[in-house]
């Protein structure tokens, strides 16, 4: 009886009262599912068997930071590799690496430079990977700004060789390489973005970096569906900082993880959604940022990328009054370098 009652007092209640009641309980219910679902995908579910499709992985920028440690990491698990970077030194290193620590691992390398000989490279990669059972493709080849600028401060060069490696670059890879895996109905395309484009709302002073990151989203995404009945996986996966040189970050932290640790979380997630960021502590403040007024982060954002602006342009103007001394070649001309800091004071 006691409770028929207060189920009747409940139905007794203002409509916008129940209303606001089953919205809050909705509300709660959707997050409890998914934070379970966060932490299943993060910490429980089995990453895939990467050799199932296929025998060779391919991985570019191959020579440093993260597609190095994904190189090695591929090698690990059993695939043949075919590093791709622009570099012939870089590559006979990373080369002699792998079969050092992996003396079965089979290792091919192609030249190619993505800012200036990208057509006739792609017609290399092409050539060496004829009857190649390639299972999986990392476009990691990227570049961004030096430092923070203004769009107006960014030359012309670097925005020609911006779209040139992050846009053309990958599309032309991927389309030399993808016709193979629908022959064989199986096949795995990694690219990696960037969180410039996709956790944040905004990237102030690196623009041009950030919309070629978004393409590679959109892309992706596009690609997902395209090909999802034809057993191929396309997938993005977005990080936020990692120690590597084009960072500019040399020490790792909770926070920021060195290559290699990012790249175990990559390879975990090969294969699932189209759109991740595989690395956990980074999925946590995506949800935070979330939370946060778009106002607040993007102011938050150009106050952070304007004082990265002002120390490389210090950096910049120093290396220019070396060069200057050097020239000079007298001692004189060296002791403007005291005072150097103060003709940027107003940056």
């Amino acid at each position: 009886m006691e409770l028929y009652d207060c189920f009747a007092s409940t139905l007794e209640q203002p409509a916008w009262i129940l209303a606001l009641s089953a919205l809050g309980l909705l509300s709660l219910l959707k997050a409890s599912i998914a934070a379970l679902r966060w932490i299943f995908v993060s910490f429980i579910r089995p990453g895939k068997n990467l050799k199932r499709y296929g025998s060779w992985a391919i991985v570019t920028g191959a020579t440093d930071g993260i597609g190095r440690t994904l190189a090695f990491q591929l090698a690990h698990r059993g695939l043949g590799i075919v590093l791709v970077g622009r570099s012939p030194d870089k590559l006979f290193d990373v080369s002699a690496a792998i079969r050092e620590k992996h003396p079965n691992a089979q290792v091919e390398t192609v030249l190619i430079d993505f800012a200036s000989d990208l057509v006739e490279g792609v017609a290399r990669l092409k050539k060496a990977i004829e009857g190649m059972d390639v299972g999986i493709l990392v476009n990691n080849a990227g570049m961004s700004y030096p430092y923070a600028k203004y769009f107006h401060e960014v030359d012309e060069d670097l925005i020609k060789d911006l779209i040139k490696v992050n846009v053309e670059g990958l599309t032309r890879v991927t389309h030399a390489v993808l016709p193979g895996m629908v022959e064989r109905k199986r096949g795995a395309i990694l690219n990696i973005g960037s969180g410039a484009s996709t956790v944040i709302p905004s990237d102030p002073l690196y623009a041009v970096y950030a919309a070629s990151k978004a393409y590679v989203d959109q892309f992706s995404k596009c690609l997902y569906v395209e090909y999802q009945d034809k057993g191929i996986d396309v997938q993005c996966q977005v990080p936020l900082y990692v120690a590597t040189k084009m960072a500019s970050i040399k020490r790792s932290s909770f926070l920021v993880p060195s290559a290699n640790t990012y790249a175990q979380s990559a390879l975990q997630w090969i294969g699932y959604e189209p759109t991740c960021t595989p690395y956990w502590p980074h999925s946590l403040i995506w949800t935070l940022i979330s939370m946060l007024p778009v106002a607040v982060v993007d102011k938050w954002r150009l106050g952070f990328c304007l004082r990265i602006r002002k120390r490389g342009m210090l950096k910049e103007l120093e290396k220019k009054k070396q060069f200057e001394c050097r020239s000079a070649a007298s001692e004189d001309s060296c002791s403007c370098l005291t005072a150097f800091s103060s003709d940027v004071h107003d940056l």
